[in-house]
């Protein structure tokens, strides 16, 4: 493969990240081929990286204005939502109220129907009380802006993570058709994100977080392999989210 076509392999891949994980005019979702999203997944904490600059900036800004610093994480928080479309949010909602189901039948159901019920409405709300709390617990752009770049680019390694463990658990869906990302995949989002990590919060604070990442996905892909059988794009949704809590939490508990 000459170098030029591996450049645009490369091009390719970003695009293709880019289109799923926000709203960006890069790409077209129906443009991707099957198993396309998988073997683009190693850009996934690249992609996650400039969602975290995003906001980064926006609470910069929000502080420079003289905002103080709960409004500044408030800003931040929204512009997150605002340019992955609310796709993960999305996804931890139906999985909440997934959970409530008697059965896999019927949890899987619940995850197609498009109506919020109260497990949904309880944990976004809990979550954004959190993201916004432990960003304004960093209190200055610096340490918040650095904590979200190894907060958005671990937590989507989580993805490509449980994507690799976790079969689909339905035939049809998005994650289905994204296909499973291969191990040498797993392993190159894993070392960008340990790029990204050990320089912007050091070497302790870095693994802390990035032990934090690991620990949720893992929980949540054993209660997604028990109770579903596998994973779907909402349970993939819930381990961003999560993964991207949890490292923020940890980030503000060790600076």
């Amino acid at each position: 493969m000459t170098q030029q076509e591996n450049s645009e392999r490369l091009l390719a891949d970003l695009r293709t990240a880019g289109a799923f994980l926000t709203i960006l005019p890069i790409g077209a979702r129906h443009d991707y081929r099957p198993g396309g999203l998988a073997h683009a997944a190693w850009c996934f904490p690249i992609i996650g990286v400039l969602v975290g600059a995003a906001g980064a900036m926006v609470y910069a800004l929000a502080a420079w204005l003289g905002c103080d610093a709960w409004l500044a994480a408030t800003l931040c928080v929204a512009s997150l939502v605002l340019i992955t479309g609310g796709l993960h949010e999305d996804g931890l909602g139906d999985f909440a109220d997934a959970m409530g189901g008697p059965n896999r039948e019927r949890r899987l159901a619940i995850m197609h129907d498009s109506q919020a019920g109260n497990f949904a409405i309880v944990a976004l709300i809990l979550l954004f009380a959190g993201r916004i709390g432990v960003l304004a617990a960093l209190a200055a752009p610096a340490p918040a802006g650095l904590a979200l770049l190894v907060a958005a680019a671990a937590s989507r390694t989580a993805m490509v993570v449980v994507m690799h463990f976790l079969p689909p658990a339905r035939n049809d869906g998005l994650s289905a058709g994204a296909g499973r990302p291969s191990l040498r995949t797993v392993i190159a989002a894993l070392l960008a994100t340990a790029l990204i990590a050990f320089p912007a919060l050091g070497f302790t604070v870095g693994l802390l977080c990035l032990l934090a990442a690991v620990a949720i996905a893992a929980l949540l892909a054993a209660v997604a392999r028990r109770r579903l059988g596998g994973q779907t794009g909402d349970v993939l949704g819930a381990v961003q989210l999560l993964a991207e809590f949890g490292c923020l939490l940890t980030a503000a508990l060790a600076t």
